[in-house]
Order: C-alpha cells, then structure tokens, then sequence
C-alpha cells in the first residue's frame, strides 16, 4: 500500500483542561477523499487547524508525504503542498476572480504580481488563475468582482484558489455551509470530478454529500475517533449512529 499523504499520530489538543481533539489517529491515502464527520462540539475544527498549521497540538505528530511537520507554520505547510478552505469564505471582494486566482498563483510561484499592470504583462499567472477558473466552472466569471458572486460561486473561488496552489492535500472545512440546494448539489458534482487528484480531507456536516463522495470516514465524537471505514461502514456501525448519526441521518 502507498504511503499516507497525511498521517496523523495520537493528536491532543486541550482549551483549559477541556480536551478537545484526545488522541486521534487517521491517515489519508494518496487520491482519497476522507471524510471527518461528528456532532457540534466533536473537534473537528480544531482537528483541521491542527492539521493545517493554525494550531499546535499539545502532544502528537503530523506528518506529511513521510514528514513530520508538526512544528512547521501554516505558511511553509502550504509551500509544500498543503491547501484549505475555510468555514467563512476569504475571497478579496473588491477583486476580480482571476485576479484573487492570481494571487494564489503568484505565491506558489514567486513572480510579481501587480492589479495595475496590463493582464499582458501577467500572462502566464492569468493563464494559470483561468486554468483553476475553468477547473471549477467559474471562468466566464473571471472578471466579474469576487464580492458580486453568489455564495455558492464563492466557495468554487475558494476551490480555485486552493487548487491554484498545486496541492498534494486539500483541506476543505464545510465548503457547502450555507449553500442552497442547487449550490450545494454543483459543489458535490464539483468535489466529484476532484477525487483522483490531490487527496481530500473533507469536514461536513451535510451527510447526504458524504457519504456521496468519501472513500472513508472518520467519526469524531467529543474530541475521540469513535470509527473508520468505508461509507457502507460507518451506516453500519451501531457505536456511530448511537453517538452521532441516527437511523434517519444515514437511512
């Protein structure tokens, strides 16, 4: 079997003798999607912050494509091909698409990028941010503000700009919150046509796309792993539905 992108060892995190992520444990496999799911309050969050930089955990290790990361900042976790989206969406509004593509662009690769220079002068970073566009069906938008697109076409910006990036994991936290159905059914036809590339660590709460789209799932349940598996899995597991689920949520 390949060796885990992502490998999480025993991570503890605590807020004032509160233990909110108790030595949890998963991986994800290289092309996966893995899904994290759990009640308010299960540290899933603070699980993705840990794993994402934001966040040091207390004890416990990350490791990344064989690395151990753990002290590594956000920042250089991101140089080396860690991506996330947010809960809240942080788009710049008063730019364009492509050019909030640009920027992530220009990170990754180091040029210059400057708003006031003719698009010819930036061709190979505009270039690169219509790629992202047209990867998330959003480049006929590409000049409009980022600030006059719909919610749901915020979120596809957010995927963008991650995968202008050129991860080797994504982390999505809750990318259909606040989406309505037609949204939220093009953002999982969307996180669909994703699976095969970069692995995915997805945390969700809309249960209907997950278990849509995990290759597996971890259950978090006040801060433990309570189940891995497979999808079929999980609506199997009778500790799952007592904690979290329910006959109805995964009937």
């Amino acid at each position: 079997m390949a060796e885990p992108v992502l490998r999480l060892d025993a991570l503890h995190k605590s807020f004032g003798g509160l233990a909110v992520t108790a030595d949890v444990s998963l991986d994800v496999r290289p092309g996966e999607l893995h899904a994290v799911i759990g009640p308010n309050g299960a540290g899933k969050t603070t699980l993705i912050h840990q794993v994402s930089g934001t966040l040091r955990p207390d004890a416990g290790r990350v490791v990344f494509e064989g690395r151990d990361v753990t002290a590594l900042s956000m920042a250089r976790r991101a140089r080396l091909g860690l991506a996330r989206s947010f809960q809240i969406t942080a788009v710049l509004p008063g730019f364009s698409t492509r050019e909030n593509v640009a920027l992530a662009v220009q990170a990754r690769s180091g040029t210059s990028f400057r708003f006031l220079r003719a698009a010819a002068g930036e061709r190979a970073l505009n270039d690169a941010a219509e790629a992202a566009l047209a990867q998330v069906g959003l480049l006929d938008r590409a000049a409009v503000a980022a600030g006059a697109l719909s919610h749901g076409e915020k979120r596809q910006l957010e995927l963008a700009i991650a995968l202008a990036q050129a991860p080797r994991l994504l982390l999505l936290d809750e990318p259909l919150a606040g989406t309505g159905a037609e949204e939220a059914e093009r953002l999982v036809a969307l996180l669909r046509t994703l699976k095969g590339g970069p692995a995915i660590l997805l945390v969700e709460h809309d249960m209907q796309a997950v278990f849509a789209l995990a290759d597996r799932i971890t259950v978090l349940a006040l801060g433990r792993v309570i189940a891995t598996g497979t999808p079929d899995a999980i609506r199997a597991d009778a500790a799952v539905r007592e904690a979290y689920l329910g006959e109805e949520a995964i009937g």
